[in-house]
């Protein structure tokens, strides 16, 4: 619990500074924020706002323009304030501010439900990597009704925003400064997103069984809170139309399986694809290092995948999973 008014050495300079904003555009909203705290300092900290249900984001890293910033924070309040409003389980807006944006000092926040978290993740025993399989694939089922409820989403949303243009920008940032990766890399990641962008322009034609529609836009399995009343999912700021697949990816063999038994079906091919894309989109996300030291070294494992795999291509085999786009 952290009082505003006397610093807290042990939060970093981005969460301190995320509390000051907080605290000050939630007092504007006539919120109390007495008591906040910090739930979360990574790319965004989450602060609860308490005594009051509410949380606020506050983006951490100027990863894309302010008003591609804003654009992208409407579009989640849109989508998962419509879900809310239909009775689907996620953390939605809070009801106790107007459902916008919230510029303070050249950022731009959003403020969510303050939901308590039971049988977290953490609490599982942390070497048994089976049960973090079954607690993944049992999520992963959830997902087959989201993407129900998220087919009649009658919102623009840009067609997998999350791969075209971000991982050009990001891939443009790498050539300046590399970081890990070798000119080999980077010649291999320009000619995947090349052919990404091929694939966006015209995934109809090359899948013509995709189903494009709204979706969580960053794997819905891995962004769920377990409450006492049940699950909900949570961080939509990557919502965007595109094939299932593109949620799916990463889930594994059990969470297709139970996708699949929810009453989900997955294009394995297409499935294929899109994992090779978010790792892809994993590498990308090493233009941040410089900014956050400390993600480096979470990547490596990704990118290392990344580089066992076979490269993604503008060609399509004929039959059978494919290796490339």
């Amino acid at each position: 619990m952290v009082n505003p008014h006397t610093p807290d050495t042990t939060l970093s300079d981005r969460a301190r500074r995320a509390v000051d904003l907080a605290t000050r555009a939630g007092r504007r909203l006539g919120l109390r924020a007495d008591e906040p705290r910090v739930l979360h300092d990574v790319f965004n900290v989450l602060v609860h706002l308490a005594p009051d249900p509410v949380v606020v984001r506050v983006p951490s890293l100027a990863l894309m323009p302010y008003d591609e910033l804003v654009a992208k924070q409407r579009r989640e309040l849109d989508v998962t304030g419509w879900l809310a409003d239909r009775g689907v389980p996620v953390v939605g807006p809070s009801p106790l501010v107007p459902r916008e944006p919230v510029e303070i000092d050249g950022t731009s926040l959003t403020f969510w439900e303050f939901v308590t978290e039971t049988d977290r993740l953490a609490d599982l025993p942390q070497d048994d990597p089976e049960a973090m399989q079954r607690r993944f694939a049992e999520q992963t089922g959830w997902a087959a009704e989201l993407h129900r409820q998220l087919a009649d989403y009658p919102g623009e949303l840009p067609v997998l925003a999350p791969l075209v243009p971000a991982i050009g920008s990001a891939l443009e940032a790498l050539r300046k400064e590399p970081q890990t990766l070798t000119t080999a890399d980077l010649d291999r990641a320009e000619a995947e997103y090349a052919a990404l962008e091929a694939l966006v322009r015209d995934l109809p034609a090359r899948f013509p069984g995709a189903r494009l529609q709204a979706l969580h836009g960053d794997s819905p399995a891995y962004n769920v809170l377990r409450t006492a009343e049940g699950h909900r999912f949570s961080d939509f700021e990557d919502a965007t139309r595109g094939p299932v697949e593109w949620d799916l990816t990463l889930v594994g063999p059990l969470g297709v399986e139970a996708y699949e038994r929810a009453g989900g079906t997955v294009d394995r091919a297409l499935l294929h694809v899109m994992e090779g894309a978010r790792l892809l989109q994993t590498v990308s996300a090493l233009s941040v290092a410089p900014r956050m030291p400390e993600l480096g070294p979470m990547l490596e494992p990704m990118v290392a995948m990344w580089r066992d795999r076979a490269p993604l291509t503008a060609d399509l085999p004929d039959g059978g999973a494919p290796t490339s786009l």
